[in-house]
């Protein structure tokens, strides 16, 4: 993150004489930040809109210790050519209110959603005003990211609220109400659909039912505490969370970590996505009935976590990033058993790709099912292997070029089709490619080090991180204390954005395909519900 992607912004906000202050030197904020007053939020959100800049996130956080009578309320954009900006305005602590970006960019409608549930900041001119995390059984009065919320307050059972679905009426049409609780083990959410006969009209998904309170659980812990739980936000990306919680937090501490330890990092998030993906495209195959594919996947996905408990001690890797570096090293002979092994399993995938290629019945099944277009994915900011398959080529690995990636030639999957076979496609094109990277990545490892001593950060001072996991980019977001513990910590999924997406794919689609185009998304419940 350099000042010259802000001051950039900062120009073309002039142009539109809107003002902002830049913070690097007004503020104890590592990162650069903009700050822009109340009446100019809408603007600036315009102006990227304007300027094709993506949306990333959007949060909230109460003053530090010395600025208490204030709220800030922080969005984050992405460019192509000048990677992100951070913009923020304050608000009043007493009746707190900051108009709605959404028409602009509407996926950060359910981001201020999420805000004024658990903070109580009122957002006006908001498209749609339903609840998004507070449940019928939530008080109406309780905010629990405010720092006077008590993390073990009782809450009382409430009842009444309803939560609205759209309807619709016509010859024919119904509804149909699919979870919280599903068949098998996947996490809770719940699916309404709008159907006439077999064919879906419409799909709107409400979540919520795994809330964690994370972002609760993290506050006065340090740093080293904090790992351990900011990984778990996900379990199918703890690498992924690790890393990004771990970046943001030694840009707080202005830490530079070695370079063993960036490419184990990098071959630890490669591996989750090698597994990840493996383990889908058998699970799409499985939905369709074509179980053939679905045993194989599963054994080489098995093959993997096996591998992993021997070499890190986890099936998962969890817990072996931490802030300042890793807490492993590897022998030569045990970097040979990873380094063969993915390529024995890169052989493998390639046969089952060929026979899932040339199976007629798995083909009529995915291919122009559930398509999300180039327009529709762009105005959403669909991100990962979702927006790749649509046209929308995102990559942190490329844009924010984090290290050891920036000494890498990534090839991210061209395509444009966005349908459940165009997802598949990018899958395996993906596991081609980190194939290659951990290949590349064991041959060239550094040697020396592998941690370097932490740093406790200033207080007030933030640090800002985005890694490209394998479902896609993942925001991570810290502010400390005096005491090196932290104040305030935001952690956002890609799923928070893709969910909008598989909405929109299931459209006109057979209610029996849309296991298909769900698990072609294979959104996280659990990193949405933070």
């Amino acid at each position: 993150m350099t000042a010259v992607v802000n001051t950039w912004f900062a120009e073309k906000l002039r142009d539109r004489e809107i003002y902002s202050l830049y913070l690097k030197d007004h503020h104890p904020i590592h990162m650069p930040c903009l700050q822009l007053q109340q009446s100019d939020w809408n603007k600036a959100a315009e102006l990227a809109r304007q300027l094709n800049m993506r949306f990333s996130a959007l949060w909230a956080a109460e003053g530090s210790r010395r600025d208490e009578q204030t709220f800030y309320v922080y969005m984050l954009f992405a460019h192509i050519d000048h990677r992100h900006i951070l913009l923020r305005t304050p608000l009043w602590a007493e009746n707190p209110s900051l108009i709605s970006i959404g028409e602009h960019y509407i996926a950060a409608v359910r981001m201020e959603r999420h805000i004024q549930d658990l903070f109580g900041i009122e957002i006006t001119e908001l498209a749609d005003k339903r609840t998004w995390v507070k449940h019928s059984h939530w008080p109406e009065n309780a905010f629990p990211l405010r720092k006077d919320f008590e993390s073990n307050t009782w809450i009382e059972h409430q009842k009444g609220r309803e939560y609205n679905f759209l309807k619709a009426e016509g010859e024919g049409v119904y509804e149909l109400a699919v979870g919280p609780v599903h068949a098998g083990i996947i996490e809770p959410g719940h699916f309404r659909f709008l159907a006439v006969g077999e064919q879906l009209l419409n799909m709107e998904i409400q979540l919520g039912y795994t809330h964690k309170g994370i972002e609760k659980r993290l506050e006065g812990m340090t740093a080293e505490e904090a790992i351990r739980v900011a990984s778990r936000t996900s379990g199918d990306m703890t690498v992924a969370y690790g890393w990004a919680f771990s970046r943001a937090a030694e840009a707080a501490a202005d830490i530079i970590i070695p370079e063993r330890a960036s490419s184990f990092r990098a071959i630890l998030c490669e591996r989750e996505r090698l597994a990840n993906h493996i383990g889908d495209i058998g699970s799409i195959c499985n939905d369709a009935g074509f179980a053939f594919m679905h045993v194989h996947m599963q054994r080489l996905r098995e093959e993997m976590a096996r591998l992993h408990k021997t070499v890190f001690g986890h099936r998962l890797m969890m817990d072996l990033i931490v802030p300042g570096g890793i807490n492993f090293d590897l022998n030569s002979t045990q970097c040979d058993m990873l380094r063969q092994q993915t390529q024995q399993v890169a052989v493998e995938v390639d046969k089952l790709r060929a026979i899932y290629e040339e199976h007629p019945g798995i083909q009529e099944r995915v291919i122009g099912s559930g398509v999300v277009t180039k327009e529709q994915a762009e105005s959403i900011g669909m991100t990962g292997y979702a927006g790749r398959a649509s046209g929308v080529y995102s990559d942190e690995r490329v844009e924010e070029a984090y290290h050891p990636y920036d000494n890498l030639d990534v090839q991210v999957p061209l395509a444009k089709q966005g349908s459940v076979a165009t997802r598949v496609w990018v899958r395996f094109e993906e596991i081609k490619e980190a194939t290659r990277l951990i290949d590349t990545l064991l041959q060239d490892l550094p040697s020396g080090a592998v941690k370097t001593d932490w740093i406790t950060p200033e207080i007030g001072v933030s640090g800002l991180a985005s890694i490209e996991s394998w479902r896609g980019e993942i925001i991570c977001w810290i502010r400390f204390t005096n005491d090196g513990r932290i104040d305030r910590c935001t952690l956002h999924d890609p799923s928070e954005v893709n969910w909008l997406g598989l909405e929109l794919a299931v459209r006109n689609v057979p209610i029996p395909d849309f296991p298909l185009n769900n698990k072609s998304f294979n959104c996280s419940y659990s990193g949405n519900d933070r």
